[in-house]
């Protein structure tokens, strides 16, 4: 069942999307060769404690971590390591912030230093399809217009859109409904009504679009080896167009 939020509600949500904003904002500061990505992780529970906040997804289903950092081949959900970045990788950094009992999930991908012209195009391709989902999210249109408009932008400059993960709703619990894919036909899907609120988080390959997932239970790979980023908001869909709750 969707579960439609109060103004009220949404503003709720928009705090926990302003203080997730400011983490990613620290967090690109300490982009760079050498870093970790368990010293990012670290930082981000430090950061989410100091201001009253909580990493959602710690214990969910088990996960270990207050963050997930995927690095090239790696899609999503891939666990914070001690190893360093290098220069030329690219990172994703995942996370859902509970702010008094209300969640927002935003991810972003990062490079690292100086990457390839084929590692900044995909990253580049990557966050403008995750707008042009967004530009679709008004009331009376269909999750399936989001998923078509990223599908369309992302295949027209040579990129495959992951089939196996989906954004979805999102309010007092991570995961709620509907299901947000990236990809498929126009018109169809659950109509977006006032007050829904919905993570859009395109995932996209440089290869083929199929992925696999490690021993670990978690960590999700493309099955070639192929580079993969991804980028996504919490939005919540008002009378006004979508309102970006976790915008930078």
């Amino acid at each position: 069942m969707v579960t439609i939020k109060t103004k009220d509600e949404i503003e709720k949500m928009h705090r926990a999307g302003k203080l997730l904003a400011a983490c990613h904002r620290e967090i690109a500061k300490m982009i760079r060769p050498g870093v970790t990505t368990w010293e990012i992780d670290q930082f981000t529970e430090q950061f989410l404690h100091e201001n009253g906040a909580t990493p959602e997804q710690k214990g969910y289903k088990g996960y270990p971590y207050a963050t997930c950092a995927s690095v090239n081949d790696v899609i999503c959900h891939g666990f914070p390591k001690k190893e360093p970045l290098n220069n030329g990788d690219i990172v994703t950094i995942d996370m859902v912030v509970n702010l008094d009992g209300w969640l927002a999930d935003s991810a972003w991908s990062y490079a690292v230093g100086s990457v390839s012209e084929e590692a900044g195009n995909l990253l580049e391709t990557t966050k403008e399809s995750l707008y042009k989902g967004i530009e679709q999210a008004v009331i009376g249109n269909r999750i399936g217009d989001i998923a078509h408009a990223i599908q369309v932008f992302a295949e027209e400059r040579g990129y495959s859109v992951v089939r196996d993960f989906t954004g979805h709703g999102i309010g007092q619990k991570m995961h709620e409904e509907p299901q947000v894919p990236h990809y498929g036909p126009a018109g169809r899907g659950t109509r977006l009504k006032d007050g829904m609120v919905l993570t859009i988080e395109p995932m996209l390959n440089t290869g083929m679009y199929f992925a696999t997932v490690d021993l670990d239970g978690w960590t999700a790979r493309t099955v070639d080896g192929s580079l993969s980023a991804q980028y996504e908001h919490t939005i919540a869909i008002t009378q006004d167009g979508p309102l970006i709750l976790t915008a930078q």
